[in-house]
């Protein structure tokens, strides 16, 4: 009796784990409350002529075509590990120029994940350093989906892990950038990264920083 009272114990812990609600995130904007030709208060824009914008009933925030640099915009709490930041980021290529955008953790000097369109490629970046180039499919005019996650590792270390696809695409099972970091990164703010090289707009959408389990390996 003991024994199967134990058993149903067990399962029903199971259950409860596998329809527990999934964390809250730390950080969430869909603009979709924001004022228009402004930024939402609390993000700081590093540099770039940044606004909120609309088509079609949806807002966004958005990057115009020129000038040709990088800009980037802070948002959310400061972290150091153990969370994931996404966000959907649209853009169009022209003739033979293509934009570059993504996403970042751990404030200006941490990690980029970067879609890079006319390399054809997922760039991880350390600050200014590459540290990982994969293939990448892109195809203009579509909204990619960018995450990016920062995670402690129970061997010790850490794990920093990407992905990106896009619309109507199935979300990748594996994450197309695994890196290994031994150092602890210094805690910092997530972020959004534009630069504009076709001379067409950037826009950014489903900003999010959520909370990220420990990988076992």
């Amino acid at each position: 009796m003991k024994q199967n009272l134990g058993i149903f114990l067990v399962a029903l812990s199971l259950v409860v784990q596998l329809n527990a609600a999934p964390a809250k995130p730390l950080f969430s904007e869909n603009f979709e409350k924001a004022v228009l030709d402004k930024v939402p208060e609390g993000m700081l824009v590093l540099d770039g002529e940044f606004a909120v914008k609309t088509e079609g009933g949806n807002r966004f925030l958005e990057l115009p075509g020129a000038p040709l640099e990088t800009f980037g915009v802070l948002f959310g709490p400061s972290q150091s590990a153990d969370v994931t930041v996404s966000a959907r980021i649209h853009g169009t290529g022209k003739g033979r120029r293509f934009p570059v955008f993504g996403v970042g953790l751990n404030g200006v000097s941490g990690y980029r994940l970067q879609v890079a369109p006319a390399k054809k490629a997922l760039d991880l970046y350390k600050g200014e350093e590459l540290k990982l180039s994969v293939p990448l499919v892109w195809e203009s005019g579509k909204w990619t989906q960018i995450r990016l996650s920062v995670r402690s590792l129970n061997s010790g270390g850490f794990a920093v892990v990407g992905k990106a696809w896009q619309e109507g695409a199935a979300e990748p099972a594996v994450w197309a950038i695994q890196h290994t970091e031994a150092e602890a990164l210094p805690p910092g703010r997530p972020s959004i990264w534009g630069n504009p090289f076709s001379g067409t707009a950037i826009r950014f959408d489903d900003l999010t920083l959520a909370p990220a389990d420990k990988m076992g390996n």
